[in-house]
């Protein structure tokens, strides 16, 4: 079979992407129909810049849910003969099949380990990011509403590990020694109970004059958080349904502890000055507890300029990650992660430059589609 011209490679990837573009039309298609009913979300769609980064980031986010469908072949699978094969040629014995952005120094599809690629970087960043949220929510409005001492420790707990270099950090955490120390895992023991101790004071504070809905929420958070929590942190669940990989587990941690003392900066700022508020002392009139007005006063009007820092500090975690794996540090050799990738093609980028763009331009691409969304939300967010 002859190569593929560019013409072609780009149709044949833009038919390989048909389940992200049919899910793309049907999402926007109904955002656009109830957009008056859908808030910040909705009135994205009055925000050029917001849009640009919407699509980017849900064609990021679709290609990852994907993958398995969008992949055509195994990226970790190696072919012989195909060593560094440029874009477009016919895979050997295999009648119709062609390596679309060419093969890597292992004979790998590029192709196929860009789009898995998309799946590890969206499997920890979100998530990551979300748990050092409930770490810093959780220590941020206590520490804002309360002062005093209370603000003066966990202020200097979060100078102490901001003022120590963030990629330094991060290559401490990861690094298989510490792994054998153990202190990942004491360190996951004490801040994946931290979203735990969030849900429970959010319905706690929220139902404490109903009993009967308190309890019952309570109750069946307690179980299921409890019961992730003993997987994901010690990998003791006995159902084998929740369960995090030792190095994946390193870099997860690594990505909370990171970020959770910028996010109580945050939320402490801003609790200070929310507090002064007119609503919050009629709350404080009618008796209301400390932690009901936090999370139910507090916390629901500081929701834009943590949503647009929510969708920032992903940016970041996505190009740590990137940092991370183009170093080797966190992730399994034969990872597709997109940093390892760039990593493997960088060592042969005079000759054969192919292997190192795709993941490159992919890891660029999202973290300007988050930037273009964390825009568009401050500017809609400041309509309010």
């Amino acid at each position: 079979m002859a190569p593929l011209s560019w013409l072609e490679i780009f149709g044949q990837m833009f038919i390989q992407f048909t389940p992200v573009w049919i899910a793309l039309a049907l999402i926007f298609f109904f955002s656009a129909l109830y957009k008056r009913k859908l808030g910040l979300y909705g009135r994205l769609f009055d925000s050029p810049i917001g849009m640009t980064g919407l699509f980017i980031v849900l064609f990021w986010v679709l290609t990852a849910l994907f993958a398995d469908l969008i992949v055509t072949h195994d990226p970790l699978s190696q072919v012989s003969g195909m060593k560094n094969k440029l874009p477009g040629t016919p895979v050997r014995g295999e009648e119709g099949a062609y390596y679309l952005l060419g093969g890597d120094n292992l004979a790998r599809d590029i192709f196929s380990r860009m789009v898995m690629g998309a799946r590890f970087v969206l499997s920890i960043a979100p998530a990551a990011t979300l748990f050092a949220f409930m770490v810093g929510v959780t220590l941020g409005l206590p520490a804002g509403y309360f002062g005093k001492r209370l603000d003066t420790g966990l202020s200097f707990l979060a100078n102490m590990v901001l003022a120590f270099p963030v990629i330094l950090l991060f290559y401490l955490l990861v690094t298989p020694e510490i792994r054998v120390t153990g202190i990942p895992t004491i360190m996951a023991a004490v801040l994946f109970l931290f979203p735990i101790a969030f849900l429970m004071m959010l319905f706690q504070s929220r139902y404490y004059t109903e009993p009967a809905k308190r309890n019952l929420y309570c109750g069946i958070t307690l179980i299921i958080c409890l019961w992730a929590y003993s997987g994901l942190a010690f990998n003791a669940d006995p159902l084998g349904v929740f369960y995090m990989d030792p190095n994946l587990l390193n870099v997860f941690v690594s990505v909370v502890f990171v970020n959770s003392p910028t996010v109580f900066r945050i939320v402490r700022g801003i609790t200070l000055d929310i507090q002064t508020r007119d609503y919050v002392a009629a709350a404080q009139t009618r008796g209301e507890g400390a932690w009901y007005i936090m999370l139910w006063e507090i916390l629901p009007n500081a929701r834009g300029p943590l949503i647009v820092d929510f969708c920032l500090r992903i940016g970041y975690t996505t190009i740590l990650l990137g940092t991370l794996g183009f170093f080797g540090l966190g992730v399994s050799p034969e990872s597709p992660d997109w940093g390892s990738t760039i990593n493997d093609g960088r060592k042969l980028l005079s000759i054969y430059p192919h292997p190192a763009l795709p993941p490159a331009f992919a890891l660029m691409s999202l973290v300007l589609g988050l930037n273009l969304l964390a825009d568009g939300l401050r500017e809609e967010s400041l309509k309010d």
